[in-house]
């Protein structure tokens, strides 16, 4: 009752993913419809309930565009979990300010990148160019297409691919 499920609009924009549990719910109460059963049934006392994989609600839900907070994790995951100066790969990575903050560089997509804690460390307080170092790629934020935010799902739920890659 806790598998993902992904939530479509009444337009099949994916805006949202859910728990099993919350898209039976909304099932039951005739605010959504299933369209895609791809994981058996869940079986009651009364009845046999489908056991949804996608789902679309009745009504249109009108919301601004989505933006990707900045958070560590989404840091780490834009910079494809990379230090953005040595282009290692390590586990255990830190968040860097390309112009340091006591300089007057703000907490902003483009000033932060994921470095590893030597390359971290190497840079100090001081900017890229004093130590001569430089980025593998210049930071941006990150789209907040559907394929960026629900495309995670994907390798373990192949059936949202068609939902997700139209948006």
């Amino acid at each position: 009752m806790l598998e993902p499920v992904l939530v479509l609009n009444a337009n099949f924009e994916p805006i949202n993913v859910c728990t099993t549990r919350r898209a039976v719910g909304l099932l039951l109460a005739g605010k959504a419809d299933m369209v895609v059963n791809g994981r058996g049934h869940i079986r009651t006392v009364r009845e046999l309930l489908p056991r949804p994989s996608v789902i679309r609600l009745e009504n249109q839900v009108h919301r601004p565009r989505p933006h990707i907070k900045l958070t560590r994790r989404e840091v780490f995951r834009r910079d494809n979990y990379t230090c953005q100066y040595c282009g290692k790969r390590e586990g255990n990575l830190t968040v860097d300010h390309v112009v340091p903050r006591h300089m007057g560089g703000q907490h902003i997509w483009t000033n932060v990148v994921a470095a590893c804690p030597h390359c971290n460390h190497r840079k100090g307080g001081r900017k890229v160019e004093e130590v001569r170092m430089h980025l593998l790629r210049i930071p941006r934020e990150p789209p907040a297409s559907a394929m960026y935010i629900f495309g995670r799902h994907l390798n373990d739920y192949e059936e949202w691919e068609p939902y997700i890659n139209g948006w």
